[in-house]
C-alpha cells in the first residue's frame, strides 16, 4: 500500500477546518496544522489546538503573512489544504507563492468548501467572495500547481438545526420563514462527511486537477421538504411565511456584516434552483 501523503492544513481552527484536521488524523495521514502562537493561548481555540495534539497532529507555528514560516512549513509536507475564512481568500496568493518557492507540493486545495465558484450566480457581498475564489483558481492554474477544488455546497450543521431561521436557538415550532416559493432544491452535507471526503480526495488520482462535488442524492432537499420533515417529526403543522426574493435582496443590502453574507446565500440556494446545485 502506498504511503499516505503528509498534509498541511492552514485554517484548521475554523468552522470547517477542525473537521478536516480530524478526518486527516483519523485516516492515518501525517497531519500538520499551521497555527499562530496567539491561537494556542486563546481560551477557546487553545482547547481545540490541544485536541489536535492529542490526536497526533503536529503543530507548526507560523502565519499566512510570514513567508519564511510558510515556506518552511510547506517543505515538510506533500499536500496543502487551505481552509481560511472568506475575509482572507485573496491572501491565498501568499500560499501560492510559498508553494512555488518550496517546489515539493503534489496537491493544493484552495479554500472553497461551498458552491462551485466557476458555475454560480450570486448577489453581493457573496458575489465578490465567489469572484475572488475564482481568481485564486486561475492563479493556481497559471502557476502550474497541481490542485483539487472541492465543492461541498451547504453545511448541514450550520443551516439545518434552526431550519435557516437565523437568530433562533432551535427549529421553529409555530411559524417558519421560507425564501422564495420554497421549491428549488439545495444540497446539505454533514461537516464530518465534508472533512472525510476532502481527505479521501488527497491521494486519489481521479481528483487531480479536478473539481470534486459532494452531492449524495439523499442530501438534496427543497426548503418546503425540509419543513415537512420537521413537521412530521414534531407532529405539528407550521405557519409558512414565504418571502419574495426581492424582499430578501433588500434585506441583504440593509444588513451589516456578517448577516448580509449569510443572507446573500439564500437566493443562491433557495430562490433560483440552478442546475449547478444539483
Amino acid at each position: 500500500m502506498a504511503e499516505k501523503s503528509k498534509i498541511l492544513i492552514i485554517g484548521g481552527t475554523g468552522y470547517i477546518g477542525k473537521f478536516v484536521v480530524e478526518a486527516s488524523a483519523k485516516c492515518g495521514h501525517p497531519t500538520f496544522a499551521l497555527v499562530r502562537e496567539a491561537t494556542v493561548s486563546d481560551p477557546v481555540k487553545g482547547k481545540l489546538v490541544e485536541s489536535f495534539k492529542n490526536s497526533g497532529v503536529t503543530l507548526l507555528y507560523g502565519d499566512l503573512y510570514d513567508h519564511e514560516s510558510l515556506v518552511k512549513s510547506i517543505k515538510q509536507v506533500d499536500v496543502v489544504i487551505s481552509i481560511i475564512g472568506s475575509m482572507q481568500v485573496a491572501d491565498q496568493v501568499k500560499i501560492i507563492a510559498a508553494i512555488k518557492e518550496a517546489g515539493n507540493i503534489k496537491r493544493f486545495f484552495p479554500s472553497e468548501f461551498g458552491n462551485d465558484v466557476d458555475h454560480v450566480t450570486a448577489v453581493e457581498p457573496a458575489k465578490s467572495t465567489f469572484a475572488m475564489k475564482a481568481q485564486i483558481r486561475r492563479a493556481v492554474e497559471a502557476e502550474g500547481i497541481p490542485y483539487t477544488y472541492l465543492s461541498s455546497n451547504f453545511f448541514a450543521g450550520y443551516f439545518l438545526p434552526t431550519l435557516a431561521q437565523f437568530g433562533l436557538p432551535a427549529p421553529p415550532r409555530d411559524k417558519v420563514i421560507i425564501p422564495g416559493d420554497g421549491n428549488p432544491k439545495a444540497i446539505f452535507n454533514n461537516e464530518h462527511d465534508i472533512g472525510t471526503y476532502t481527505i479521501k480526495a488527497v491521494d486519489d488520482p481521479r481528483t487531480l486537477n479536478k473539481i470534486v462535488y459532494i452531492r449524495p442524492p439523499k442530501n438534496i432537499y427543497s426548503f418546503n421538504e425540509l419543513v415537512s420533515l420537521w413537521e412530521k417529526k414534531i407532529g405539528k403543522k407550521l405557519e409558512r411565511i414565504y418571502v419574495p426574493e426581492e424582499q430578501i435582496l433588500k434585506q441583504i443590502q440593509e444588513s451589516p456584516i456578517p448577516i448580509n453574507i449569510v443572507l446573500a446565500n439564500q437566493p443562491l440556494g433557495f430562490c433560483e434552483g440552478r442546475p449547478d446545485l444539483l
